[in-house]
């Protein structure tokens, strides 16, 4: 879809013209026939490109109907494009060096440099940056010069998982050069599929004329048939993620175990919450009472904010908090009991963490602290605790 200008555009114009004006047929000077206008985007703004066409005079000419264009053309942007070369590398600089999304991309451009464009375009023009960057890195030039002081290689393979009901990609990867070499989706993780992919690596290999000195990834059957037909003699090791993780999968289930357990012994919660709620309501709904007038003149007493702030905390109900203008005690257990609702819930919703910190440890530890911390509000209560006042 060819992009909508907006209405009273103004474009800063910029002419090209062919560098050598001599027919490559018949060397006579080649005239301007025609002209062709491209609108586009750069940082310097909306941009016209004109280029003059040229074409031979010489009706006896081979070249005779051909149009030769400015050879500048392509440095500013490619045909039908409507963003420039700067803009399009701004955008895929952001989106996978700095993995920007795109409503941000599209809201720093509006904003920083005036280019209004919309997220389909965006991902358009992002697919093709992807499209450029694999041609790039799986060119033989660039191949070889990036391995010139490579001496053997170390390739992996491992299928990976967006989501759930899509394709799996399995991607092999050098490990010596730090580089993905091609990524393929498979709909099946059968051993000729994979074999495929092994016989892609085995030819990259022999096209570097470089030795494989060991191969690396899972257990997988596939994986473990293909390379072993495909490189005689390589060695080919365990991952040390899917090993530490298989060495440590009694340890999770154990851990989850324990998650289940703790879970079953918090109940509760949420029935304490409600009547805390509850009771708020009914509180809000009651009529205010009307304000009494305080003294006036000299028998208005004046209280000292500091000693005022004092006095609250020496409060056998206060609890360490302060509190704000005439609010009930009430209030300010509702906000305890609440707080300590909304800490232990997310005790209980923390499921992040590996076998190295499990998080049914994590959770121990957490609800032992709130256990702590209760006991130590009960002893205030009862006067346990000497206060600082």
């Amino acid at each position: 879809m060819a992009y909508r200008w907006p209405a009273g555009t103004a474009f800063n114009r910029m002419t090209l013209d062919v560098e050598d004006r001599s027919c490559p047929v018949c060397g006579r000077y080649m005239h301007v026939c025609d002209h062709r206008y491209h609108h586009l985007w750069t940082f310097e703004g909306a941009t016209q490109v004109i280029n003059r066409l040229v074409r031979c005079p010489d009706p006896s000419c081979e070249s005779r109907g051909r149009t030769f264009s400015p050879e500048a053309e392509l440095s500013i942007s490619m045909p039908r494009w409507c963003l420039g070369w700067d803009v399009f590398c701004w955008l895929g600089h952001r989106r996978f060096s700095r993995h920007w999304s795109v409503p941000q991309l599209r809201l720093e451009l509006h904003d920083t440099h005036r280019i209004g464009l919309s997220d389909d375009a965006i991902e358009t023009y992002i697919g093709r940056y992807q499209t450029m960057l694999a041609a790039r890195q799986q060119a033989p030039e660039e191949l070889a010069e990036a391995y010139g002081d490579i001496g053997s290689l170390v390739l992996t393979i491992d299928g990976l998982q967006p989501e759930k009901g899509h394709e799996t990609l399995y991607v092999v990867r050098e490990l010596m050069g730090k580089r993905v070499w091609f990524a393929e989706p498979l709909l099946s993780s059968a051993t000729p599929e994979v074999r495929r992919l092994i016989i892609l690596a085995r030819q990259w290999a022999a096209h570097l004329d470089k030795p494989v000195r060991a191969w690396m990834s899972d257990k997988q059957d596939a994986f473990v048939t293909a390379i072993a037909e495909e490189f005689v003699g390589v060695p080919h090791r365990y991952c040390h993620n899917h090993f530490l993780r298989d060495v440590a999968q009694p340890v999770v289930d154990m851990d989850s175990q324990a998650k289940v357990q703790m879970r079953s012994k918090v109940r509760g919660l949420r029935a304490i919450e409600r009547r805390v709620l509850a009771d708020r309501r009914q509180s809000a709904t009651r009529e205010p009472t009307l304000p009494q007038e305080s003294p006036k003149g000299d028998a208005a007493p004046f209280i000292d904010p500091s000693e005022a702030a004092a006095a609250a905390l020496c409060t056998p109900g206060g609890l360490g908090l302060a509190t704000t203008g005439n609010a009930p005690v009430e209030d300010e257990a509702g906000e305890v009991v609440l707080g300590y609702g909304a800490a232990v819930r997310g005790m209980l919703n923390d499921s992040q963490g590996g076998p190295l910190r499990p998080p049914g440890l994590r959770m121990s530890e957490a609800l032992q602290d709130v256990r702590d911390s209760l006991a130590r509000n009960l002893q205030a209560q009862k006067g346990g605790l000497q206060s600082r006042c």
